[in-house]
């Protein structure tokens, strides 16, 4: 009986992937990865090259990604489908060999794995291996602190409806918005009404040879990739410099 070995990437570069995430990967005879129909997958692509030269790859393409509204009943009954046909298959394959399933950021961070780690943990044993979260990579990449002293932080998801992401963004001093892509608009609006906009910053492909840093207000609203996180960072107490005494 083998085993489901979920190896967290981290958010891009893969120099960032852990030890242990690499040792799996290299050592993987057979690789599972999500990717969106027609697409290579940013999974797959982050461990390019670091392949065995006779591994079976899975690729696990979603049914529907952004076509219909995530909160729809045909969204989630294609999305629900799709989870129990993968973790049947799975369960399948790791009935004589380990499978490793390649998952972007950490696994258990709003990680697609998730959805297949309830319908698996019953029926195998599963080895999840943690990775550094896209959004660790994208404030790193800023050059600034994220969070101070008591700062509280919010993770919020740009599915959200407007007057939701207003509440939580006067609530917190850090924020970090995800599932940017086409809500970067309303984003933009929401951040304005909490007074928030001036001090956002939009990072794309953080931490990828093709990232970009930019000052949300100075962006674009149809121009935001799927890989994409909007930042304001926290200013909470903090010491102050201590100037030698003359």
């Amino acid at each position: 009986m083998g085993r489901i070995i979920c190896a967290g990437l981290g958010p891009g570069d893969p120099d960032l992937m852990s030890r242990r995430a690499e040792r799996a990967v290299r050592g993987a005879s057979d690789i599972a990865y999500f990717r969106k129909k027609g697409r290579f997958g940013q999974a797959r692509r982050i461990v390019e090259g670091m392949l065995a030269s006779d591994v079976c790859e899975h690729a696990m393409e979603y049914p529907v990604t952004t076509e219909i509204p995530f909160d729809s009943p045909d969204y989630i009954r294609l999305l629900a489908t799709f989870y129990d046909d993968w973790a049947a298959r799975l369960t399948a394959l790791a009935q004589s060999r380990d499978v490793v399933v390649l998952c972007e950021g950490d696994p258990f961070f709003y990680g697609s794995f998730m959805h297949l780690y309830v319908r698996l943990r019953e029926r195998l044993e599963i080895e999840v291996i943690p990775g550094i979260t896209g959004m660790t990579g994208c404030w790193t990449a800023t050059g600034e602190p994220m969070t101070w002293g008591d700062d509280v932080m919010s993770v919020l998801m740009g599915s959200m409806s407007e007057d939701q992401l207003v509440t939580h963004m006067q609530g917190a001093d850090a924020l970090v918005v995800m599932k940017t892509g086409r809500n970067l608009p309303k984003i933009k609006r929401a951040l304005a009404r909490a007074g928030r906009l001036a001090q956002a910053w939009l990072v794309e492909r953080g931490t990828m040879t093709d990232q970009r840093i930019a000052r949300l207000i100075e962006t674009e609203d149809h121009d935001c990739p799927y890989f994409a996180i909007v930042l304001v960072h926290g200013h909470g107490r903090r010491p102050e410099r201590v100037e030698a005494a003359q």
